[in-house]
C-alpha cells in the first residue's frame, strides 16, 4: 500500500523562543492544560519506550497519573515486560502527540520506582474493578482463553467482598525523571518549530532551537 499522497500542511502559528518558558515542567503544564482545554480525548496518554539488557525496545501506551518538577509518574505491574526492562534498564523516554494542535513532546531519563506509600495512595483512589484486575492479570503473560482471565477475576471479587482491595506487592508507580525535554510544533512547508531543554550538570536547563 503507497501512502505516499497522504499528507497535510501545519498551519499552527507556532512558537518562539521568547514565548518558552525557562522550566520545562511549568512550559509542559501549560501545554498539558491548553490540551484539555481544546478537549482532546485521552491528553494524559503517552508512548513509553524501553529496553532490556538486550537492547532490544519495545513500546506501548500507558497513562500519566502525576507530575511536578522531579518527573512524571505513571503505575504498571512491575512484573510486565516493560517492569522487567525497566528493572535491567532504568532509562526510558515518553512522547505525548497531540495532532490536532499540531503538537508533541518527548522526554527521556532515569527511571525510578516510587514509595510504595505513594503508590497505595493512587491505588486507594482507583475504580474498584481497576483495583481487582491488578490481582488477576499476570501483565505481559501469554493467556489460553479471556474466559480464564473472567474466572480469575470472578474469584479475586467473591474473595475481596465486603472489604477493601489491597494493593499487591507486584504493583506501583515509576517516575521518569527527565534530562531533556523536547516541544514540537508543527509548521507550514515542514519548517517546524523544535526546542529542545537539557539538564547541565549544575543543575540548570539549557534551552536550544533545533533543525526541524
Amino acid at each position: 500500500m503507497d501512502l505516499s499522497d497522504i499528507r497535510r500542511e501545519y498551519v499552527t502559528k507556532g512558537i518562539a523562543r521568547k514565548d518558552l518558558r525557562e522550566c520545562p515542567f511549568s512550559q509542559f503544564e501549560q501545554w498539558f492544560v491548553q490540551a484539555q482545554e481544546a478537549s482532546l480525548q485521552d491528553p494524559s496518554a503517552f508512548s513509553l519506550a524501553t529496553a532490556g539488557a538486550d537492547g532490544q525496545p519495545t513500546l506501548r501506551t500507558v497513562l500519566l497519573k502525576f507530575f511536578d518538577s522531579s518527573g512524571f509518574v505513571f503505575f504498571t505491574n512491575y512484573n510486565s515486560k516493560k517492569g522487567q526492562q525497566l528493572s535491567e534498564n532504568p532509562q526510558a523516554a515518553m512522547l505525548f502527540s497531540w495532532l490536532k494542535l499540531e503538537r508533541q513532546i518527548e522526554i527521556a531519563g532515569h527511571v525510578e520506582t516510587i514509595s510504595a506509600t505513594q503508590s497505595a495512595k493512587y491505588f486507594a483512589s482507583r475504580p474498584r474493578g481497576a483495583q481487582l484486575s491488578t490481582w488477576v492479570s499476570a501483565q505481559s503473560d501469554a493467556l489460553e482463553s479471556r474466559g480464564i482471565l473472567e474466572e480469575k477475576f470472578a474469584q479475586a471479587s467473591k474473595k475481596f467482598v465486603g472489604k477493601d482491595v489491597p494493593m499487591p506487592k507486584h504493583w506501583g508507580g515509576y517516575k521518569i525523571i527527565p534530562t531533556s525535554i523536547e516541544f514540537w510544533q508543527g509548521r507550514e512547508d515542514r519548517l517546524h518549530d523544535r526546542f529542545r531543554y537539557e539538564l547541565n550538570e549544575n543543575g540548570d536547563w539549557q534551552i536550544t532551537r533545533l533543525e526541524p
